[in-house]
């Protein structure tokens, strides 16, 4: 039982964090794009790892030579050009390596940012809905871990193996010239080598998969818990975060500890029967030396091509290892740049149809619009509606019927299922992504700012404006008499999500942002919900002169926000069940009138942030008004 209590609760595991698996061959084969555009940095690495390995081959030459001539010969005269041969062996080794290293260092930052790159270029691109459906921590993940595992088997594992594999021919071609019978003693434990790595390479994967895992739900919790640091201080729950944390984190340890418990056992029981190699030749090659078949300077040179064989044996093992961690960390990767995009809606090019990009308001238009989530659950029925050109349309309804999906499917955060909507006779979806959603300008009831200044923040909604055009955009907002009174007035910072700003500050700044944008559509998605009425009067205010000369469609929580508007929508259970001005919907009698008389009962209790019971009964919501 947890410390915690009996009733206490626990937050699962997000499942999207499984992902799709891949064979190694495809991982591998995928990975070794990112080295095309370096040719000859992969070649210069490539070739002073060679040049450290000639200096490697030369040294047990030199040895045999000085035991055998120089020493044994008595040749005092040769041992300064002995010592001289073998430091310049030596020399050619290590510069080469020096060398290397730095020319791997800079393959390995140029592969990093590629991958990181491409890797984010996807995320930016991929629909609303597909990240619905899975955490940030993860994806962060992702992005700065799993980069980095798959980028040390595409640089590492490139020059290692080739390396390897070229030290390992090279080893057995020089071993049988210098002597036939003590390369078949060397070759005794090769059988029990490849068959190590066999059952590794098999049987790692699904450890390194569940270690990722672990990782990445560890930091979706992290980061949860990050954003929402005042929630957990307000309901006093560090201890049970804690709690939280230490789980996953002790997840992760215990993956981590399973991988590590694997691999403490496989490589030194891979170095153990190499040395059982090494224990053989030493014992045969003695006892040829003994009986005189065979030289000391022979046997010392004999060892030293033996360590060169064995050696990338060992190399390959720690290459397995890494290609297992890289192949779990390469699907997670993958994952990502294999989903669709929303540019991939759009056919080609010549099927992009452009909406004219004027001044003017224009009509918007749903035909018999359905929509689903799931592809079984239908969320909007057979919506059809015409806002024409500058008319303010607004939606009510009970929580869940269906508001914000409608809208949302007008810059195609989701796709319809069925059905059609139209921007002056325009299909939206014969039309690029970027253009549709220039002409759109969308106010949310949770505005987002960036962790910037507020300058930055503003500008945002059109990056080339100029100095003139973004206090004016603020001044109508209603926003500059209170950046003017900070001290860094525009150059104020805003904090993470504009935590440094009031709800209705930030609501103002999110208002100003979408007046520099100038879109010829709006959408207003309960912009005044969250704040209080005197704010609410301010915002109000910049959300008319938002609304000028534009077509919107607002989603209206305070139904006494959307008195004047042109038309009001009321959805119900992804339906629309009643259409009509204020004064016409109040006659019929329906839900908008049940709507709207819940919420004046509520207005005469003067507690201006209450709502009724009877309101939430109505509307379907089943929170506590607070």
């Amino acid at each position: 039982m947890s410390r915690l209590g009996a009733h206490s609760i626990s937050f699962s595991s997000d499942p999207s964090l499984q992902v799709r698996s891949r064979s190694t061959w495809e991982v591998v084969r995928r990975i070794a794009r990112f080295l095309r555009p370096y040719p000859w940095l992969v070649a210069g690495t490539i070739g002073c790892a060679l040049g450290s390995l000639a200096g490697s081959f030369a040294y047990p030459m030199l040895t045999q030579w000085l035991v055998d001539h120089v020493i044994g010969g008595h040749r005092v005269d040769q041992l300064p050009w002995a010592a001289v041969g073998l430091l310049a062996a030596f020399l050619v080794r290590d510069l080469a390596n020096s060398l290397r290293i730095r020319l791997n260092n800079t393959l390995e930052q140029n592969v990093i940012f590629d991958i990181r790159r491409e890797l984010y270029a996807r995320l930016q691109r991929l629909p609303v809905g597909w990240f619905d459906q899975r955490t940030s921590g993860d994806l962060a993940t992702r992005v700065l871990e799993d980069v980095n595992a798959v980028e040390r088997l595409l640089i590492d594992g490139t020059e290692q193996g080739t390396v390897a594999l070229l030290s390992l021919v090279g080893g057995l071609v020089v071993l049988f010239l210098s002597h036939a019978r003590l390369a078949f003693v060397a070759l005794l434990p090769i059988p029990f080598l490849v068959g190590g790595v066999i059952w590794y390479t098999r049987t790692a994967h699904r450890r390194y998969r569940a270690q990722r895992q672990a990782s990445a739900a560890m930091n979706s919790l992290l980061m949860d818990n990050l954003q929402g640091v005042r929630q957990v201080k307000s309901f006093a729950r560090e201890d049970f975060e804690d709690q939280r944390f230490a789980d996953r984190a002790n997840a992760l340890r215990q993956g981590s500890l399973t991988v590590m418990k694997v691999w403490a056992g496989y490589s030194p029981a891979m170095s153990f029967i190499a040395a059982l190699g090494t224990v053989a030749v030493l014992y045969t090659g003695g006892q040829l030396v003994l009986d005189g078949q065979l030289t000391l300077g022979g046997l010392l040179k004999f060892m030293g091509y033996l360590a060169l064989l064995y050696e990338p044996i060992g190399r390959i093992h720690t290459l397995n290892q890494m290609l297992s961690s890289a192949r779990a960390s390469g699907e997670r990767v993958f994952d990502v740049l294999d989903a669709k995009s929303e540019s991939g809606l759009v056919q080609t090019v010549e099927d992009n149809e452009p909406i004219p990009r004027v001044r003017s308001a224009p009509s918007i238009v749903y035909q018999g619009v359905c929509a689903s989530y799931d592809g079984k659950k239908s969320v909007l029925e057979d919506v059809s509606f015409t806002a024409r050109p500058g008319e303010v349309v607004a939606l009510v309804g009970p929580t869940g019927a269906g508001k914000s999906t409608l809208v949302n499917l007008l810059p195609r955060f989701y796709e319809l299922t069925a059905g059609k909507i139209t921007i002056d006779g325009t299909d939206i979806r014969r039309v690029s992504l970027n253009k549709l959603r220039e002409q759109i300008a969308v106010v949310s009831q949770e505005p987002f700012l960036f962790n910037g200044t507020l300058r930055e923040n503003i500008l945002y909604g059109r990056l080339g404006a100029t100095e003139a055009e973004m206090k004016t955009a603020a001044q109508a907002a209603n926003c500059d008499e209170f950046i003017q009174r900070l001290p860094q007035g525009y150059e104020a910072r805003v904090g993470e999500r504009g935590i440094r700003l009031s709800v209705g500050e930030k609501q103002r700044v999110s208002i100003a942002r979408a007046l520099l944008k100038d879109a010829r559509i709006l959408i207003l998605d309960e912009a005044t919900a969250s704040v209080d009425t005197a704010t609410e009067r301010l915002i109000q205010e910049a959300l008319e002169r938002l609304m000028e000369r534009r077509t919107s469609l607002v989603i209206a929580h305070r139904l006494g926000t959307i008195r004047r508007a042109d038309q009001i929508l009321v959805i119900c259970a992804g339906r629309l069940v009643e259409r009509g001005n204020h004064e016409k919907l109040l006659s019929t009698g329906g839900l908008y009138h049940k709507l709207w008389t819940a919420q004046a009962a509520s207005e005469a209790l003067q507690e201006p942030g209450l709502v009724s019971r009877e309101y939430f009964v109505l509307s379907g919501e089943n929170r506590i008004p607070s």
